[in-house]
Parts: structure tokens; C-alpha cells; sequence
């Protein structure tokens, strides 16, 4: 095959692979909206708040360690003991349990059946609160995250495609970590399409969505869907924090993740999982190939824009996405 072909092939097979970590960011506001029926502008930052509860808990870091120094005239940063990943990974997830009891109680509650432009003022609120509580609970130098998963390029890979191409082909380019946000982001699409359809808490979801007086009216507690929801995001956006953490480092850039993932919502649409998966992958491939085949003629560094340009496109002739439901209001 000529080499050139095989580079555009490499392109796009690693595209698929940030599409899949887009999606697995994208997965949290899908699942927010579909219970509330609101952007939730904070999940950028539950993904670093989470990565940074990981990150903290492994090294026995001391929660609020500066305060503490501060306050008492102290010098103590670390308990001088290591957690097992799988333990401290625990821990976090009940951390973001407790957040999202904690975010039903003190916030939502207080605006059940309000406008969602006073939802989506709240989740701002929300954002930049825990932003500033993970900075004084940990810190805001830059972190590495280490859960054990597999990095580099995947040498099997790389050995057994060499011989598609001539001599100077040296076989795809696939990163290892890459391959696992793949694995996982399938069982979570998996999982949450699953729940989303055919259990009792997935269909009082929608329930809630289309109506909060009309799900209370029926016997559905809302606070209890709302700490669900959140709970089930908080988790996603464990997975979507360890997989960005591991590539580059848990920093407060970490929540900036939360832009890429507009376009990706605006193209497979807000109210359907598949569709984030779908958004991602279409985002993912189509920035790479974009920058791969036209980048270079115009400047390059097309990967900052081309994803919003394609979501604009399709706000203009498909508002609601591939797979959002189309909503039509009769007057």
C-alpha cells in the first residue's frame, strides 16, 4: 500500500482514539441533561476535582494542608504513607457520592421546577466553587497520576502493520493508554444505554427530564434521581479525569476538557449516550484529518477550531444532533 495512505490510515485511527476520551467527558453532560434537562457547565471540573481526590489520597496528602500550615504555623503536607490505587480509586468514588448528595441538598433542591437558565447559572456557581476547593484542598501545582495503566506505543502493533508499507512506513503509531480509554469508554456506553432503557431508575430519568411536577406527581423522588445522576456523572467524570490525568497530568487546564466536549454534544446531541460516543469519534477523526490533509496549507493548528466550525454546521441544518430527540412545540 503507498505510505502516504497508511499515514492517513495512522491519522484516523488515532483520532478514534481522542474521539473516545471526548466522549467519555461528553458522557457526563449527557447524563446531567437527561435528568435535568440542563447544560451542566461544571463537568470539565468534576473531572479535575476527581483526579485530583485520586491523585491526593494516593500520595497520603493532606487535605487543606495549607490552611492548616497556615493557621497553626505548621510545616505538615503528607501523613507519610502511600494508598493502593484500587483503594484510593474506592475512596474517590465515594467521594463524588458524597459531592453529589451534598450538591442535591445545598443547591438543587432549593430550585426544583425553576427555569434551566437558573439550572445552568447554578452549575457555573458550581464550577468555579469546586475549582477553588480542589485548589485549596490539594494544591494547584501540577500532579502525575499513576494507576498502573499502559503507556507508549503499542510495540505488537507497530511490529505487525510495519509490513503494510514500504521502507519508509514503520507501522501504526497506537498508544497503549489510548486502546484502555477505548475498552472502557465501550462497557461505560454499554452499561449506561442499558440502564438508560430498560431499568426502573433509567426510565423515572427521562421521567424527570421532560417534567419535574409531573414525575413528583407520580410517585418519583426527585432528589433521589437528581443524587443518582450526579453520582453515576461523578464516576464518569473519575474515568474521563484518570484517562486525561495519565496522558498529561492532572492540572487545572485538566477542566478545560469541558469546551472540547460542546461539539461533540452539539453533533451526536445532548439527550442520547450513543450520540456522545458517536460525536466523539466524528470530532476525533475529523480534526486529525483535517489538520493531516488541509492544516498544513493554511497555517496549521486547525485542531483548535475545526471541531467548532463542524458544530456550527450542524446547529445551522440539524439542531439536535444525530441522535437528540427533535422537539417539536405545537402553539
Amino acid at each position: 500500500m503507498p505510505d502516504q495512505f497508511l499515514f492517513a490510515v495512522e491519522v484516523m485511527i488515532n483520532g478514534l482514539m481522542a474521539g473516545v476520551l471526548y466522549a467519555l467527558v461528553a458522557l457526563g453532560f449527557v447524563l446531567i441533561f437527561k435528568a435535568s434537562g440542563i447544560f451542566n457547565y461544571a463537568q470539565g471540573v468534576l473531572a479535575l476535582f476527581a483526579a485530583l481526590t485520586l491523585v491526593g489520597l494516593q500520595n497520603g496528602q493532606i487535605p487543606f494542608a495549607h490552611l492548616i500550615n497556615a493557621a497553626f504555623g505548621t510545616k505538615v503536607h503528607y501523613f507519610g504513607w502511600t494508598m493502593p490505587t484500587f483503594l484510593a480509586i474506592a475512596l474517590t468514588i465515594v467521594v463524588m457520592v458524597l459531592l453529589a448528595i451534598a450538591i442535591e441538598r445545598f443547591i438543587l433542591k432549593h430550585l426544583v421546577n425553576q427555569e434551566p437558565i437558573i439550572l445552568f447559572m447554578a452549575t457555573i456557581g458550581l464550577a468555579y466553587f469546586l475549582e477553588g476547593l480542589g485548589d485549596v484542598m490539594w494544591g494547584a501545582d501540577v500532579k502525575t497520576l499513576d494507576v498502573g495503566l499502559p503507556q507508549g506505543a503499542s510495540e505488537w502493533i507497530e511490529d505487525r502493520s510495519a509490513v503494510l508499507g514500504g521502507d519508509g512506513f514503520y507501522g501504526f503509531f497506537i498508544d497503549k493508554l489510548d486502546i484502555v480509554a477505548a475498552l472502557v469508554a465501550a462497557v461505560l456506553v454499554i452499561s449506561l444505554t442499558l440502564f438508560s432503557q430498560y431499568s426502573k431508575q433509567g426510565r423515572a430519568l427521562r421521567a424527570v427530564a421532560d417534567d419535574h411536577q409531573a414525575a413528583l406527581s407520580v410517585g418519583i423522588s426527585l432528589r433521589f434521581i437528581w443524587v443518582l445522576v450526579w453520582s453515576i456523572a461523578g464516576i464518569v467524570a473519575l474515568v474521563a479525569g484518570i484517562m486525561w490525568g495519565a496522558k498529561s497530568g492532572v492540572q487545572f487546564s485538566l477542566s478545560l476538557i469541558a469546551l472540547k466536549a460542546l461539539p461533540v454534544l452539539m453533533l451526536g446531541g445532548f439527550t442520547s449516550i450513543p450520540g456522545a460516543i458517536v460525536g466523539g469519534l466524528i470530532i476525533g477523526v475529523g480534526e486529525k484529518l483535517f489538520e493531516f490533509t488541509i492544516g498544513q496549507m493554511i497555517g496549521g493548528a486547525t485542531e483548535n477550531w475545526f471541531a467548532y466550525v463542524l458544530a456550527l454546521v450542524f446547529l445551522v441544518f440539524r439542531p439536535q444532533g444525530l441522535f437528540g430527540e427533535k422537539i417539536i412545540e405545537r402553539v
